[in-house]
């Protein structure tokens, strides 16, 4: 099964960014029908580590190893970190163009939690990415068929709602035209 870790913004904090992303070109561009994919206000996610495909008989592991690292860093802190989103740019160029918007915040906390679930992870010998960790949130992936330059100029000047990062969930996520998204466990921050 396809695996990764995140952390979800509340209700509030989705409902005001979706907003922002209404008003932005890949949005208006995808309303006429341009093959632009917007991110489901529902699966609105910051990963922390994407895991990918683990063995079914894994899954007690992982869920063992992402509560190890949610409790070490409740232990450390004793409060969740307190975000939001804002700012935002792009990566990517041609086809594999994403649109993001930015986390501001404690967001060196996340950092820690970030690093703290790869060592789990790599101590229990499952599978993990191994890119520096950059706190975003993807909202669209419009390719080479929208020029973002001026989406990009409108989401510097957007900040969302400050949260707190409350809750580490283990996600399985399935390809496909509609992914799906499942939460497997959680674990309080």
């Amino acid at each position: 099964m396809r695996l990764f870790a995140a952390v979800y913004p509340p209700p509030a904090a989705v409902t005001d960014l979706t907003a922002q992303v209404a008003a932005l070109r890949v949005a208006a561009a995808s309303a006429v029908g341009v093959a632009v994919r917007l991110a489901d206000p529902a699966h609105l996610h910051l990963t922390l580590a994407f895991l990918g495909e683990v063995p079914d008989d894994r899954l007690v592991d992982a869920e063992s190893a992402l509560g190890l690292a949610a409790q070490t860093f409740r232990d450390g802190r004793g409060s969740p970190p307190r975000l939001r989103l804002g700012g935002g740019g792009s990566f990517g160029q041609g086809r594999s163009t994403v649109l993001w918007v930015d986390v501001q915040g404690e967001v060196d906390a996340l950092g820690t939690l970030a690093r703290l679930i790869r060592h789990r992870l790599h101590g229990a010998g499952l599978p993990h990415d191994d890119k520096p960790f950059r706190a975003h949130l993807t909202i669209a992936r419009p390719g080479d068929r929208v020029d973002v330059r001026a989406d990009r100029e409108t989401l510097h000047g957007y900040a969302g709602p400050e949260w707190p990062a409350d809750e580490l969930v283990l996600v399985r996520s399935r390809l496909g035209a509609r992914p799906r998204y499942t939460r497997l466990a959680a674990w309080a921050l």
